[in-house]
């Protein structure tokens, strides 16, 4: 293993790896279950920063293996469900991607992977029941225009219908800004008169997104082709598991349409880092 006194190859601002969250511990016998090339290499790149460089050119030169070897052993844990490679956009509002991989000491299976990429990687502790953003926008409409001074039970009636607005796409401060918008000299039912406004001017649904794309995409670990995690066992597509088997021809095929792939993916990158 390399010295820990020697400060590993950092990726470019925002590649290289990524520690997944709740991970149990780091004890001797983490990385027992797995082959002994695998839980050296497992063991090295647990002990690796965050943002440090994991592409198998890197490890190879910190590592007692080849390149190839390096391959093999990181398409291994993968499957072992110990790293996924994603893609992810750098920041909002930018077109950027970045590309990296997350790796878990502890082995996590497909559906946990799956699910921590639809949830994302920010703990979501159980707390005790809040106000939610519907309910304090009604509140705030009395602030806005005392005309639409609601009760806490009337905000609690609307608050259903508040609700459509924001998970239409609608912040609060445009849901409350609607509502309050041409009122009449004088509003004899409050509470009826915001229920009117919310069903009669409800925003139209927003165009469906496919679930997991918007933020992270999973990518092959072997030959990093993009992919929904249910088409990812292990982190590995079909061709790369040997499911799908195609001759040869069919696999030179497979791989200048990966490449090709990648490359237009890239090509908008400036900065070549990579996981």
């Amino acid at each position: 293993m390399a010295d820990a006194n020697i400060s590993p190859p950092m990726a470019s601002p925002g590649y290289g790896k990524r520690s997944a969250p709740g991970q149990a511990p780091r004890d001797p016998h983490t990385f027992a279950h797995l082959p002994a090339r695998e839980a050296y290499i497992a063991s090295h790149i647990d002990r690796l920063p965050d943002g440090a460089a994991m592409d198998a050119k890197t490890l190879a030169k910190e590592l007692p293996y080849g390149q190839q070897a390096v391959r093999t052993a990181l398409n291994n844990l993968s499957e072992a469900g110990h790293l996924r490679r994603i893609r992810e956009p750098a920041g909002d509002g930018t077109t950027q991607w970045v590309f990296r991989t997350f790796f878990s000491r502890t082995a996590r299976s497909d559906a946990w992977w799956e699910r921590w990429l639809n949830e994302g990687d920010e703990p979501q502790p159980e707390t005790k029941p809040q106000r939610s953003p519907a309910y304090d926008a009604l509140a705030t409409l009395g602030l806005a225009d005392p005309r639409l001074a609601l009760s806490a039970r009337e905000c609690a009636d609307l608050e259903p219908l508040a609700a459509e607005w924001l998970a239409r796409g609608i912040p609060p401060a445009q849901l409350v800004a609607a509502l309050t918008a041409g009122l009449p000299a004088s509003v004899h039912s409050p509470a009826a008169f915001t229920r009117t406004r919310l069903r009669e001017k409800m925003p139209p649904e927003p165009p469906s997104v496919p679930q997991a794309l918007g933020r992270r995409i999973m990518e092959c670990t072997s030959c990093r082709t993009p992919g929904r995690p249910e088409a990812l066992s292990g982190g590995l597509c079909r061709v790369c598991r040997g499911v799908d088997v195609p001759d040869a021809g069919v696999s030179a095929q497979h791989e200048v349409v990966v490449r090709a792939h990648v490359a237009r993916i890239r090509a908008g990158i400036k900065r070549g880092g990579r996981a």
